[in-house]
């Protein structure tokens, strides 16, 4: 007789029986897992579609001494993706699931990989075993057989599966899980293990609730292990760690708690490590976990008293585009607010010659866009002429007046802004580029635009207004034919946005 021929006959005295006898049942177990583990073709879509999977689940229900084997034969079937339907269908993760409090590790490890190939990807299924106590029971698990590999993998194969959603989050909180698996963190074989708990513990991180309980006001186990990744030479726990800390930096009490603990030179230096040749995603989180812990303004004040923005001006030469997109949107958020930074920055030609190359990157929008961003920020927040004069030297000038044009309201805003402080403060300096790319037409389809934000136009104005103070511009605004646009915007349904235009109105026709 084949092995094919065994698994059938095996199949239908299980199918035809009528009663669950264990030494009956026993070598038809054994036919059906020898043709499992065999790898027989089709053997577990076989197995699924006799009929007999109602026994398996009877055999599992009654905790027979068969059980472990029966969970044995289950695991192996569910490698099939086209089984694990079948298998829901006949109750076997519901009689599965009481095993998992078994003392018997064998069973437990037989259970957890039927149970987590079953539900591998049925989110319905993943919801019911949260809601069913899975998550305390995998931890205790884990808790009681720190060293048993195969079982504490499969618990943090199944956890990692399960922790993306919000209930098991929840659960995992509760649980002061994160001790745990750190500690697992420190005794994993190897990369793939270390990348399984890491990303448990990510998940952990983007919940606010489960991420504070992690960080404990930086006096906890879990804190003090971000930092020794941070030191690491394993580039996926730094990766880790820069990530942590950016999760961390979520609100203002942590970035400030952080701060006085002395997290910044780590990551300074961990960012100094990966400059040339070094790992993309570590330098990205480790910008990521510096802008955010710049946030608060007490803490730009005393990172740029630190030199934290002389130390990230090392990434300037990075090739790589997000690397660049991240080091521009953090040295954003250290000079917001900061006068003495902007001017620091504003002056400083080996930056806005870099920063003028990534203005006309190509193949990166994103970089263009946080570029130009960087050269408004500079000069609406160090309103110095220098630092006009430098941008306008640098060419910088048609960048702002392209990105005043921007699809996105927020990034037109910065330009014109920058743009009327920089003609307030320095005309002769940005008259001739302002001709160049014809700055005033740009300006007057602006207003006359019908779907215009309310607010570009209201901005607009404040530059037209800056620029009217200046005879030259005054007598270019008279060519352009300003005072029409201007007097359509004077019956403009927003009040403030027609005050503005009448008062420019009277400024132009006063001196004409």
């Amino acid at each position: 007789m084949t092995d094919a021929d065994c698994l059938s006959e095996a199949l239908k005295a299980i199918s035809v029986s009528t009663e669950l006898i264990e030494e009956e049942l026993q070598p038809h177990l054994d036919t059906m897992l020898a043709a499992l583990l065999e790898k027989k073709k089709d053997a577990a879509v076989e197995i699924a579609g006799s009929g007999i999977l109602p026994t398996l689940a009877q055999a599992l229900r009654s905790k027979s001494c068969l059980s472990c084997q029966v969970a044995l034969v289950v695991a192996e079937m569910a490698r099939e993706a086209a089984v694990r339907e079948p298998c829901i269908e006949a109750g076997l993760v519901k009689v599965l699931v009481p095993h998992l409090s078994s003392n018997n590790q064998e069973m437990l490890l037989n259970t957890g990989r039927a149970i987590g190939r079953i539900c591998f990807d049925s989110s319905h299924q993943q919801d019911q075993l949260v809601q069913s106590g899975v998550i305390p029971r995998l931890v205790s698990i884990i808790r009681e057989y720190p060293e048993n590999e195969p079982l504490v993998n499969v618990c943090l194969l199944a956890l990692c599966n399960l922790a993306d959603m919000d209930s098991a989050r929840d659960a995992l909180t509760d649980l002061d899980v994160a001790g745990i698996l750190t500690i697992q963190l420190k005794r994993a074989p190897d990369a793939e293990r270390r990348h399984i708990i890491l990303e448990i513990l990510g998940s952990l991180g983007e919940s606010d609730e489960s991420m504070q309980k992690c960080f404990g006001e930086g006096s906890s186990l879990v804190y003090q292990d971000v930092l020794s990744w941070l030191q690491s030479h394993n580039t996926q726990l730094q990766l880790s760690g820069a990530l942590a800390i950016a999760n961390f930096a979520r609100n203002d009490s942590n970035c400030v708690k952080m701060l006085d603990l002395g997290v910044v030179p780590h990551i300074l230096t961990l960012l100094e490590q990966h400059v040339d040749e070094g790992d993309v995603s570590v330098q990205h989180a480790g910008l990521s976990a510096l802008r955010n812990l710049a946030i608060p303004a007490a803490n730009k004040v005393r990172m740029l008293e630190d030199g934290v923005t002389e130390r990230i001006k090392t990434l300037l030469r990075s090739d790589m585009p997000p690397v660049q997109f991240k080091l521009l949107g953090t040295l954003r958020m250290m000079v917001d607010g900061q006068e003495e930074a902007a001017l620091a920055l504003g002056r400083d030609a080996v930056l806005l010659a870099r920063v003028m190359e990534w203005c006309e990157a190509k193949d990166h929008a994103g970089v263009r866009g946080e570029a130009s961003r960087l050269l408004a920020a500079l000069i609406r927040h160090s309103r110095s002429p220098e630092v006009v004069h430098a941008v306008a030297k640098a060419d910088g000038v048609r960048h702002l007046i392209s990105m005043a044009t921007s699809e996105h309201v927020i990034m037109q805003n910065e330009a014109l802004v920058a743009l009327a402080i920089a003609s307030a403060i320095d005309i002769e300096s940005v008259k001739d580029p302002f001709r160049e790319a014809e700055l005033l037409p740009m300006l007057k389809k602006m207003l006359e635009d019908p779907v215009g934000a309310v607010e570009v136009k209201f901005s607009a104005l404040g530059l037209i207004c800056s620029l009217a103070d200046s005879n030259v511009m005054k007598m270019e605004l008279h060519s352009e034919n300003m005072k029409e646009s201007l007097s359509a915007l004077t019956e403009h349904s927003s009040s403030k946005l027609a005050s503005q235009a009448s008062s420019i109105l009277a400024t132009l026709n006063d001196t004409s």
